[in-house]
């Protein structure tokens, strides 16, 4: 199934990325990227080829898309209930569902004690350009794979403990908007600063989602409905650096 996943990324990719023979065109950039952040008890570390077009009439907007690959580690690291999202949240409107109320009587904890993950996805990539030294933009993840260190978990449900052996990380990843989300999703608000024509450093915010799979225990809900996902949310800082290659 990883497998699958990756080699559609991957060509979705091929297919999305401008011909080599526009290389020279500026309203196009090529770069490779690398980034790290740190949490409470957690840490990530990213690498990326992104690609990117000048939009608008001073050229000054940037959109475009590249391919991630982010490692997530942490120590004992509460991962609460990741869905269905009418469970979790007040209301499930696609994109508005970031700002609803969350259900915590409906939330159950899965404490994992050595999570580490990686994910391969697919991400878009928005910004602006202030100045030829000054950038601001963001980017989140698409659609990709994970997979990662399985591992000991308890998962708390109503005070009750119970020992879960062997979860594993979340293999399958898709941005549907909040609690509709499935897997684990990296993000970044950034501000960039570049040293000459090749190298840009940067600083940024990361919000990332890493989602964990319950396997000897489930969380049930009133009506029946079971569910073994769990998700942590993460806001790290960090910083990067940038490599253009035209």
């Amino acid at each position: 199934m990883i497998k699958k996943i990756i080699n559609l990324i991957l060509c979705c990719f091929i297919f999305l990325s401008p011909l080599v023979a526009q290389k020279e065109n500026k309203k196009f950039t090529n770069w490779v990227d690398v980034g790290i952040s740190v949490g409470q008890s957690q840490g990530a570390f990213s690498l990326s080829y992104n690609f990117a077009k000048r939009i608008g009439k001073k050229q000054k907007w940037e959109i475009g898309t590249g391919l991630r690959l982010s490692s997530y580690m942490g120590s004992k690291k509460d991962f609460i209930s990741a869905g269905p999202a009418k469970y979790t949240r007040s209301f499930t409107f696609p994109f508005l569902i970031v700002f609803a109320g969350q259900n915590e009587a409906n939330f159950d904890t899965l404490t994992v004690q050595r999570p580490f993950t990686n994910s391969l996805n697919l991400q878009f990539n928005l910004g602006y350009h202030f100045s030829d030294k000054w950038y601001a933009g963001c980017n989140i993840d698409i659609i990709g794979a994970s997979f990662g260190r399985k591992g000991s978990a308890v998962f708390t449900n109503n005070g009750q403990t119970t020992t879960d052996p062997n979860v594993k990380p979340s293999s399958f990843n898709l941005l549907l908007t909040g609690d509709h989300d499935k897997g684990s999703l990296n993000s970044e608000f950034l501000l960039g600063y570049s040293l000459n024509k090749k190298i840009r450093v940067k600083a940024f915010y990361q919000f990332i989602f890493i989602e964990y799979k319950s396997q000897s225990v489930s969380q049930v809900y009133d009506d029946g409905t079971i569910n073994n996902r769990f998700r942590n949310k993460a806001n790290n800082l960090g910083i990067g650096v940038s490599y253009f290659i035209f």
